[in-house]
């Protein structure tokens, strides 16, 4: 690795900018995160992010979906001459009682980098660029990586207002309440222009790194996931003078789909969870009239998680129940000379695939060259308050950072990534 060590600098922004943004969200209750899309705490962790850019001097603009970006350079003089820029960063918000490096250990590594790459006196041949990407867990309306998926096309404008949240309000009236504009949502060239090559540091959500000792990583790529609602009808009535056999309890067919999927998983070598319940009318006194589970399905063949669906499916039209398809994502491989280039860069560190969804799949998706860096996590745990990487990993993924954004802004005549999306 051309730098394993973060520099002073770097290493004490690091730790400031840890400390600042550690509050943000915090439940003391549970020691797990609830930072949520356009709340109150999503408007402080876009204020804590403009702060910080700001101290860089550098001005933060806002996207079509609302993702927040900030340029060392010009983006726009650079997309003009043909070298579009590199960018790094990750997003703030969490899944409920989410774990503290999640998301943000990229955001604040990018820009802790930055300090590093300009304490270095680095004349970039192009533009740096960071960035937090808006609703990238998907934990409040249900669809991850919302503000990429948006800005890309891969989601409508229509469908990302109609999205709705627990308590039934829409994405629409959420972006509206927060200070927003609805009304703007939608695909943005001008800002996927500027992109001219993408590298999100991100912890591991796993342990293939602590099994093997390393510290950083490459991504080779995301596998193949989705999610769907399942409804299971039922018939409300009391549970202190229905007979058993007299029932229509919506409940055990939402328990019978949730061991079908776990059982169709084991069958199919793949992964699936039901993590999220929701019953009508929801008494303890009460049958269930109707009972709603979201299913999260994923795995290495995307086939193998199309057959645990099918599977479900079954069982779900046995209980005259209906299966909805809300997202889907398809085997997203990341550019692969571009992960080659890094993986030497850094030597030869392992390169690795991943279960989890990230912004940086949505954008290779699209076609803008992307890798993405990880840093150790020696529990394995994610989605969790047990989420962990030691100070030590974290510096170490700062550097690694670094030293691929000052490759990808220095000159190698013959050995540039197409800077061009497709």
């Amino acid at each position: 690795m051309s730098s394993t060590v973060a520099s002073e600098g770097s290493t004490l922004a690091f730790r400031r900018m840890w400390s600042d943004l550690e509050p943000l969200g915090l439940d003391p209750g549970t020691g797990g995160y609830r930072r949520f899309a356009w709340t109150r705490t999503d408007h402080d962790l876009r204020e804590w992010f403009s702060g910080a850019c700001g101290d860089r001097g550098l001005d933060v603009t806002t996207d079509r979906m609302g993702n927040q970006w900030a340029w060392w350079g010009d983006p726009d003089a650079a997309v003009a001459a043909g070298t579009p820029g590199v960018v790094m960063g990750s997003h703030l918000d969490s899944v409920p009682d989410g774990g503290a490096f999640d998301g943000p250990l990229g955001v604040v590594s990018a820009l802790a980098a930055l300090d590093a790459l300009r304490e270095s006196g680095l004349t970039p041949s192009r533009p740096v660029g960071l960035v937090s990407f808006a609703d990238e867990e998907g934990a409040r309306f249900g669809v991850a990586c919302t503000g990429s998926r948006v800005i890309t096309g891969a989601m409508s404008p229509d469908r990302a207002r109609d999205l709705r949240d627990a308590d039934g309000l829409s994405m629409a009236e959420a972006i509206t309440r927060a200070g927003g504009d609805p009304t703007h949502l939608g695909r943005d060239d001008e800002t996927l222009a500027r992109i001219g090559t993408f590298v999100e540091l991100h912890v591991e959500q796993g342990r293939t790194l602590d099994h093997v000792g390393h510290a950083v990583g490459v991504g080779s790529d995301i596998w193949p996931h989705g999610r769907w609602r399942v409804d299971i009808p039922g018939m409300a009535n009391h549970a202190g003078t229905t007979a058993l056999d007299e029932r229509e309890d919506a409940v055990l067919g939402l328990a019978a789909t949730i061991i079908a999927a776990r059982r169709a998983a084991e069958e199919q070598g793949c992964l699936a969870t039901v993590g999220k319940l929701s019953v009508v009318p929801g008494g303890v006194n009460a049958i269930a009239s109707c009972a709603t589970g979201w299913l999260d399905a994923r795995g290495r063949d995307g086939q193998a998680v199309r057959r645990v669906v099918a599977q479900v499916r079954e069982v779900v039209d046995e209980f005259e129940g209906l299966v909805t398809e809300e997202s889907w994502t398809d085997a997203t491989p990341f550019d692969e000379r571009l992960t080659r280039r890094i993986a030497a860069l850094l030597g030869d560190v392992p390169v690795i695939g991943t279960g989890a969804g990230h912004d940086a799949g949505v954008l290779a998706t699209f076609g803008v060259p992307t890798a993405m860096l990880f840093v150790r996590n020696p529990t394995g745990v994610s989605h969790s308050p047990d989420e962990w990487a030691t100070g030590d990993d974290c510096l170490a993924g700062v550097a690694a950072l670094t030293a691929v954004v000052s490759d990808l802004v220095s000159e190698h005549p013959g050995d540039r990534v197409d800077p061009t999306p497709a």
